[in-house]
């Protein structure tokens, strides 16, 4: 990334388009082939096509605080080269792994000055901005609010809670999108085409399916795309340069041995496989509930923090519709603790498809949340006398316990497993005054809770 860090960049040229006479010994493939204008950007067009927003900021070199949150390799980085080349701003890059407050400071100060002996602005942009910690973050606040530096900055995670809200109002965030296998096969194409920049001069021939192949190894990284391709390119010519030039399956293959997935377990990625493993279970759908599972666990997601979640599933959408799903869960838990990865997978997946095609019931949650909102909201009344401990004779003398019926006494005829029996006896109320008649449990009609709701609702239809 081009820097102009002094004062007077502002009468330096603008970085022209890197030819091979620019191509530094052994810079990488990915970094070569990085596009130099809009017009060679592969993808985004919801931001870079005719006539967009974005487009037409950068083309008039109207450039306000902005935002690009998006995957690796998307272009975030391309996008503000593209923004360094075309403005007649200073452009000032600061990496928020290396920088730190007095980097911040330096750069305010040298735009402050700039702007008052020139009237020229200033444009910021900080790579993977989300490492910037509070502090850091509100260094550069002042400057953006009086309008001293124009921010651009570059992240993959979520701005909403990496980047501080008053930085965050006064920028405007542009999502950028993981690219499609086709939009990665226009890219390597270019690359092994491209004789300056590229793979032209080495006259390589690739199968089509090699090329998909790394296309869809690379998750829609551009940058992975073409450093497999680099290396892929490197092993198909071998160590004496005379080898047949060509790139086949088994090569990238080799190449690419493990597939690094697209997972940070801090990050938007880790909240988001948990969500689609949760809604998949919701649905009932074990095949999609088995695939975010096996995406989480291969990429090395905790998997105490999976079952963790299974068990809160278990209670919170499956509830008595199955009360065996809890059990399942928490033996899945015990096996994860028992035996360990990768003999506890299995384990999980039992747990999985046992939750996904289970009768689904939030009841148990909604009467929970009911409980709850009662509490907070209603006074908090003491325990009636009747159903208090007596364990003390001054207690019975003050009526604790008094008139208590011992349930099993008189209600053994009225046990779910025969619900048209009624009883021999009124039937006592065991909560607050206030509270009397209060339901907070409503059943479902699946599964075990259907039998449940037909005796519950001749239960509380009995006489107190």
């Amino acid at each position: 990334m081009p820097e102009q860090s002094s004062l007077f960049g502002s009468d330096q040229p603008q970085p022209a388009k890197k030819t091979s006479s620019d191509v530094t010994p052994g810079e990488p493939l990915a970094s070569r082939m990085r596009p130099q204008t809009i017009d060679e950007i592969v993808g985004q067009e919801h931001l870079l096509g005719a006539g967009r927003l974005l487009r037409r900021n950068i083309e008039s070199d109207r450039i306000s605080s902005m935002l690009f949150w998006g995957p690796p390799g998307s272009g975030k980085t391309t996008l503000a080269e593209v923004i360094a080349r075309q403005t007649h701003a200073r452009f000032v890059t600061l990496s928020a792994v290396s920088a730190g407050v007095a980097d911040l400071r330096k750069v305010m100060d040298e735009a402050n000055k700039l702007r008052q002996f020139s009237g020229q602005r200033t444009i910021l942009f900080i790579d993977e901005i989300h490492r910037f910690n509070k502090a850091q973050q509100d260094a550069v606040l002042p400057q953006v609010e009086r309008g001293i530096v124009t921010l651009i900055g570059a992240t993959t995670e979520n701005p909403s809670f990496e980047v501080n809200a008053a930085l965050l109002s006064r920028s405007r965030v542009f999502t950028l999108k993981g690219l499609t296998e086709e939009q990665l096969l226009t890219i390597l194409r270019r690359s092994l085409s491209d004789k300056e920049r590229g793979l032209g001069q080495l006259a390589l021939t690739v199968d089509d399916d090699a090329l998909q192949e790394i296309a869809v190894f690379s998750n829609g990284d551009a940058r992975t795309a073409l450093n497999v391709l680099e290396m892929t390119a490197q092993g198909s010519i071998g160590a004496g340069g005379n080898e047949q030039r060509h790139i086949t399956v088994p090569i990238v293959e080799e190449v690419m041995q493990h597939r690094a997935l697209l997972y940070d377990k801090s990050g938007d990625q880790h909240y988001d496989t948990i969500s689609a493993l949760h809604k998949a279970l919701r649905g009932s759908d074990p095949d999609a509930s088995l695939y975010w599972l096996g995406r989480m666990i291969e990429a090395g997601e905790d998997p105490l923090y999976i079952v963790r979640r299974l068990i809160r599933f278990a209670s919170e959408d499956v509830g008595m519709a199955d009360p065996q799903a809890l059990v399942v869960c928490v033996a899945a838990q015990q096996a994860v603790h028992f035996v360990g990865l990768p003999e506890a997978k299995l384990a999980l997946a039992q747990a999985v498809v046992y939750l996904a095609t289970a009768p689904k019931s939030n009841a148990l949650y909604e009467a929970y949340g009911r409980v709850e909102e009662d509490i907070q909201q209603t006074r908090n009344e003491p325990v009636p006398l009747w159903i208090r401990n007596a364990p003390t004779q001054l207690m019975k003398d003050l009526d604790y316990g008094k008139d208590y019926k011992y349930a099993h006494d008189y209600y053994k005829d009225m046990q779910i497993e025969d619900p048209e029996r009624p009883p021999t006896e009124k039937l006592q109320d065991y909560l607050p005054e206030s509270l009397k008649g209060r339901r907070y449990y409503e059943p479902g009609h699946q599964g075990k809770e259907a039998s449940i709701k037909k005796w519950l609702e001749k239960r509380r239809d009995l006489p107190r």
